[in-house]
């Protein structure tokens, strides 16, 4: 499918599939004109059955930005701030393993910069998944919260809380325990009334903890993030690691049916109902105009092995003006075994782009590529 203006995103979006071993991959925008929707390649590589619109898929660290939302609309309606302590919340979580509860706030947890260390390459998690074999064993397991909370403080601090940023899913497992902790209400409840009712998205929910499968028609998910058998993740460096991947031209593992528990949210959407998530989260749709000025007062990214080009608020990333011209750009990514996700928009609600690979990012290219075609920037990604 086609439209006015998106002809090289189209053509972008089939060189992809071509040449990146990507199944399949959709797109979706919203502009002045109305909305297209491209897609190309495969949402099912046995039957060849292909992409379409409406899709439910699984975001990712994208489910952080729901999160961040809900805890400001707490703090618009009175009920925390986001400069208490961690401690006033959860006495006594956080006062272990070297950090503080009493000096590590809400605002740090949302904006990546409390001093946790990055909980995803935690090894008591990736090693579960490190193999083909591994990710038989274990892609059903279950991780409570309270695992998650554990997980959080199982490394030491990589820094002081407000010193610098580094992108830690364990902040985020603390700020859904405080939301609990808050209203007495389950997380999926609370993102539900804060978020998903009030922007009407209809596609959108928060999957629970023993749930696999998806609730409308969805792709299945492919993947080749795996270490050859035998390898241990602690014997893996950033000089060795190329020799610990498993053998190339390997055909992708189905992940479809995977228990997501431990990420952050663990939200399923549709690229139409992101883009209009995105749209209030980048323009102030949602948020009162104070909580809005917080989600966006961001911290640089740079020299933290992050997404490139990036600055981050509370719970979403804004691309560099420095590289866009002066131009605003915000948005969510992710991306973990079989999918990638994004979605970015323009606080003027003038353009906003989701798209989906049912296979797991090798790198920032793609979404670098939709931004110089649908933005309009070049950025030297």
């Amino acid at each position: 499918m086609t439209g006015k203006g998106h002809e090289e995103t189209q053509r972008l979006l089939e060189r992809t599939v071509a040449e990146l071993g990507i199944p399949g991959v959709v797109a979706e925008v919203k502009d002045a004109d109305g909305t297209w929707f491209g897609t190309a390649g495969v949402a099912d590589l046995a039957t060849g059955a292909r992409r379409g619109p409406g899709e439910h898929l699984p975001i990712g660290s994208g489910g952080k930005a729901f999160t961040a939302a809900t805890i400001l609309t707490l703090e618009a309606e009175g009920r925390l701030d986001i400069e208490d302590p961690v401690n006033k919340w959860l006495p006594g979580v956080l006062d272990s393993g070297g950090y503080d509860g009493d000096k590590i706030t809400i605002r740090h947890l949302l904006s990546n910069t409390g001093g946790l260390f990055a909980t995803g390459l935690a090894p008591e998690l990736v090693s579960g998944y490190a193999s083909r074999a591994r990710f038989a064993e274990h892609r059903f397991d279950v991780w409570t919260l309270d695992d998650l909370l554990r997980l959080a403080v199982s490394q030491p601090p990589v820094g002081e809380p407000g010193e610098r940023f580094v992108y830690a899913n364990g902040g985020y497992y603390l700020a859904r325990a405080i939301i609990e902790k808050v209203t007495g209400n389950a997380y999926a409840d609370e993102v539900e009334r804060a978020v998903i009712r009030p922007l009407g998205l209809t596609a959108t929910y928060v999957r629970p903890d023993t749930e696999t499968g998806y609730r409308g028609p969805h792709p299945r998910a492919y993947s080749t993030q795996f270490y050859r058998d035998g390898v241990d993740p602690a014997d893996v460096t950033s000089d060795n690691w190329e020799s610990m991947m498993e053998e190339p031209g390997l055909e992708p593992l189905d992940v479809t049916e995977f228990n997501t528990s431990w990420e952050t949210g663990n939200l399923i959407s549709t690229t139409g109902d992101m883009i209009r998530f995105i749209d209030a989260m980048a323009g102030g749709g949602l948020l009162p105009p104070a909580q809005h000025r917080e989600m966006w007062t961001t911290v640089s990214t740079e020299g933290a092995n992050w997404l490139p080009h990036t600055r981050y608020g509370l719970g979403l990333f804004e691309l560099d003006r420095a590289v866009t011209g002066g131009r605003t750009v915000r948005g969510v990514g992710g991306s973990y075994w079989g999918h990638l996700f994004c979605a970015l928009g323009t606080p003027d609600g003038e353009r906003t782009v989701a798209f989906h690979t049912n296979k797991e990012a090798t790198g920032w290219d793609l979404l670098f590529k939709i931004v110089e075609l649908e933005f309009g920037i070049t950025i030297d990604a």
